[in-house]
């Protein structure tokens, strides 16, 4: 099977190499057969690649460890399920991913475009295949999932720690199937430069794949922070990690996309800005990729050193040199056919929006690269950390949600006082309201930028629910229905807006979250033995006994802690410490390397919609030293089951005498609603996306009328 599997790649390559040309070739020539020879090309792509996946997938779930990639990254402990999404866990695997997504996603645009763009898709179908000749070559000479193991080993490595939590198994998927899907719109918006047909045509066509790119990458990044939340052990949910913000950037650019083109669609303006959008976002997903393979900046998520680096550089170069020699030459295709006619408008709230969002993107691009900055500059590596990204970042977010409030709320074109006095009424009631009871009844006045956010959150949430409401009233006045079934109707009959509405509340609500418990989280380290308690924000943590667990792939030494608050009890947690052993026996010990492997956290955690108790514990191993050195001193070549025998001895002394242990104890008010806020742009953004029926049921009368 690894002869096929290379043999897919390179078979890939070549349909790749294949579908540029013929592309090329029938947009120039003006062949519609060479263009549709193009596009079966792409769909040959995606099942080349299908059967290579396929092939990668059954190997990691057989356990063949004459795959080098599986005996890597897999072995026989590792469950099932961490078995068959091991797979984009290594370097060779998750590349794969990546260009199978893209030749999935490319198909079914290109199936859904056949008829329509007729004189852009022949060149987005070029680029798109350009993508995946780049990635299948980097796959063939640099990052083979196929290359056989030599020696077989009888046991493989095994998943790393770190990625056996499930939030970050899907994380992976979703933030590539993010990236690829911004390829789509980058490749159009490519199509319609060099075609030159700039009017809102491929925009239209593209609209639902650049939602499904902002919406896919977006689940990855809150999966992202939940994972660091659950798993890491520091009891944070974002670092400003450089592979973290390589996430977020094109997600913001990609959001101030999404709001802008909606001025073209309406108005005809905004094009450079649309098509510069775009491009940046398509760059700046590449870019994402670029980090997490190179090497680099030195991230938890990054693969570490490789010799990606150099090709990833050079694509990413052609695509900025190649966007901006686009978008220079097209100048004057790119005239706005209206100008804004006054400050007071929506489009002028969207504009201002997005340089807000852009500002932002370039703080994070700026902290991000800041290292390589400085090294280059003066030949020391510096890093900023989360307080220089927080002093920036805070004050541009505090704009974009109260912007997200105002948009829906200001007319098109020119909005009148009697506009602004009937639609801002509410709302800024709301918010007026908010700031007193927060400031007489709690202590959030020692706190302003939180509470400039919860006063800025009430405001928004007020203007969505005005606006569902009034389309609720319209339709029950028109139709006589009920209210929970007008709200359903008008929503359903304007998808796009009321989703949008909902995604603006889901991303104030989340941000509340952020604000409240970043703002007044209570933290400490303390030490201490069974028995003994410590007190954070009014909650009493009382250290009741240790305890072990040999069961698995891993040891687990924990602590059973009982939490109580008023003398009333609120939770029993159980953190614990996950040693992995080593497979280095030689230098580590045939008893050492159980407990001088790699280690997880297993977070004690108690959530509710006001707070979350959450705890950590790092067991203090040096009493056990000794032990350990004795038995790998008696026993050098103790069989499996002696192995096994040692191991519980020392495990059952841990939880007999149990030495103090460190445990990281956080109170950290509404990080629930951090969560919630993301479930609740989840659910706005497929509303968003998901086609009206009125609408499906105009295309297909149209269709069969032609």
């Amino acid at each position: 099977m690894l002869t096929v599997g290379r043999a897919c790649l390179f078979i890939a390559v070549a349909i790749a190499l294949y579908g540029i040309g013929a592309s090329v070739y029938g947009a120039r020539a003006r062949r519609p057969e060479w263009v549709a020879s193009g596009r079966r090309a792409v769909y040959a792509l995606a099942l080349v690649l299908t059967v290579a996946i396929g092939i990668l997938e059954a190997a990691f779930l057989r356990s063949d460890f004459t795959f080098d990639v599986v005996a890597a990254h897999s072995s026989t402990t590792t469950p099932a399920f961490y078995k068959a999404t091991a797979l984009w866990s290594s370097q060779e695997g998750s590349l794969l991913l990546w260009v199978w997504l893209l030749a999935l996603w490319s198909s079914l645009m290109l199936a859904l475009t056949r008829r329509k763009l007729r004189e852009i898709a022949p060149y987005a179908t070029a680029v798109l295949c350009g993508f995946a000749a780049v990635f299948g070559l980097m796959l063939v000479v640099l990052a083979n999932p196929f290359t056989a193991a030599n020696p077989v080993p009888a046991e493989g490595v095994g998943l790393n720690p770190l990625l056996r939590h499930p939030s970050m198994m899907i994380h992976p998927p979703m933030l590539y199937s993010g990236y690829t899907l911004w390829a789509i719109p980058f490749a159009f918006a490519i199509g319609a430069l060099i075609a030159r047909k700039l009017d809102a045509d491929w925009i239209r066509h593209t609209r639902r794949f650049a939602l499904a790119a902002w919406f896919f990458l977006g689940i990855g990044i809150l999966l992202g922070a939940r994972w660091s939340y659950s798993e890491l052990g520091w009891g944070g949910y974002w670092g400003w990690d450089a592979v973290e913000n390589a996430s977020l950037m094109p997600w913001l650019v990609g959001t101030a996309f999404l709001h802008s083109m909606m001025i073209q669609e309406r108005r005809g303006m905004l094009k450079v800005w649309n098509v510069s959008l775009i491009l940046a976002t398509g760059v700046l997903a590449v870019l994402g990729t670029f980090l997490v393979r190179s090497g680099i900046l030195e991230s938890i998520h990054a693969f570490g050193a490789s010799t990606l680096g150099t090709p990833f550089l050079v694509l990413i170069g052609v695509m900025i040199a190649g966007s901006v020699y686009l978008v220079v030459t097209r100048r004057a295709g790119l005239r706005s056919e209206h100008r804004l006619d006054s400050l007071f408008s929506r489009e002028a709230v969207f504009l201002l929006q997005n340089v807000v969002l852009v500002a932002l993107t370039f703080v994070v691009f700026w902290g991000t690269f800041f290292p390589l900055i400085s090294e280059a500059i003066t030949g020391t590596k510096s890093s900023l950390g989360p307080p220089w990204f927080s002093q920036y970042t805070v004050p541009l977010v505090l704009i974009v949600v109260l912007l997200s409030g105002v948009g829906p709320l200001i007319a098109w074109r020119r909005a009148t006082l009697a506009n602004l006095r009937r639609n801002f009424r509410w709302p800024v009631l709301t918010g007026i309201v908010t700031l007193v009871v927060l400031l007489v009844f709690t202590d959030a006045g020692r706190k302003p930028l939180a509470l400039t956010m919860f006063v800025f959150g009430a405001f928004v949430l007020a203007s969505v629910a005005q606006e569902l409401w009034r389309g609720m009233r319209a339709r029950r006045a028109t139709s006589g229905e009920s209210p929970p079934v007008a709200l359903i109707s008008v929503v359903r009959r304007n998808r796009r807006r009321y989703g949008g509405y909902i995604v603006h509340a889901g991303i104030t609500v989340l941000f509340i979250g952020v604000a409240a418990s970043s703002a007044f989280q209570s933290a400490r380290d303390v030490r201490l033995v069974p028995g003994q308690s410590a007190t954070v924000d009014g909650y009493r943590i009382t250290y009741v006994k240790p305890t072990t667990d040999l069961g698995g792939e891993k040891i687990l030494l924990g602590s059973v802690l009982n939490v109580r608050k008023d003398g009333k009890q609120v939770a029993v947690l159980r953190p614990a410490r996950g040693y992995y052993p080593s497979q280095d026996a030689g230098n580590l010990g045939i008893i050492g390397r159980f407990f001088d492997g790699e280690a997880t956290s297993e977070v004690g955690m108690t959530s509710n919609l006001r707070r979350d108790v959450w705890t950590a514990v790092q067991p203090d191993l040096g009493s056990l030293q000794s032990f350990i050195d004795k038995a790998d001193k008696q026993f050098p070549n103790a069989s499996p089951d002696l192995q096994g025998l040692l191991v519980t001895a020392i495990a059952t002394r841990y939880r007999n005498h149990p030495p103090p242990a460190t445990f990281r104890i956080i109170v950290s008010p509404m990080v629930t609603w951090i969560w919630i806020g993301g479930l609740i742009v989840i659910g706005g953004a497929l509303i968003a996306m998901w086609p009206a029926p009125e609408t499906a049921r105009r295309r297909v009368t149209a269709g069969y009328a032609a």
